[in-house]
């Protein structure tokens, strides 16, 4: 290449630098013109934006005094909650051990009124049943042998012929 092309480019690489430098002080010189924009408005809220955090201090550290209250009362609260489970846990326990002693002794009255319900049962059977069957065994023996005697020795044709349709 010759050095007359080899300038030409050069000037021209050179002037392309020094328009992109241009622009970059441009954009550089824009962007500190808004951030000063910027630091006026936010130098105008300042003061409100002091009074809202010192308000926000004043809010929570009242609020913090409200909060542990509340944090003091919860726990004697649910202290003496623990302390009432704990009476009626034991409560229930005796409750329960007492009427489990007590159905026991049901149970025991219950099975001995049986037990004695079923000898007394057996002494009336043996005492009164049974002799009463043996009375009437006899007396029927009587009876028959009675009915017998009293009878006439031959029977009656008619009767007889009863007797038979009967049985048929």
């Amino acid at each position: 290449m010759d050095p007359q092309t080899q300038q030409t480019l050069l000037l021209i690489f050179v002037a392309t630098a020094a328009i992109a430098l241009l622009i970059q002080a441009g954009m550089l010189i824009g962007i500190f013109l808004i951030s000063k924009k910027t630091q006026e408005k936010l130098t105008e809220l300042l003061p409100s934006i002091h009074r809202i955090l010192a308000k926000s201090e004043t809010a929570v550290s009242e609020s913090y005094v409200f909060i542990k209250d509340i944090g003091v009362k919860t726990n004697a609260i649910l202290d003496g909650t623990r302390l009432q489970l704990a009476k009626v846990d034991e409560l229930v326990t005796d409750a329960t051990g007492r009427a489990r002693v007590q159905l026991d002794r049901a149970e025991m009255v219950l099975d001995d009124t049986v037990s004695k319900a079923q000898t007394t049962a057996n002494i009336v059977y043996r005492g009164i049943v049974m002799p009463i069957r043996e009375v009437h065994g006899v007396l029927s023996g009587l009876r028959a042998a009675l009915g017998y005697l009293g009878q006439q020795r031959r029977a009656n044709m008619e009767h007889v012929t009863a007797d038979e349709e009967m049985f048929i």
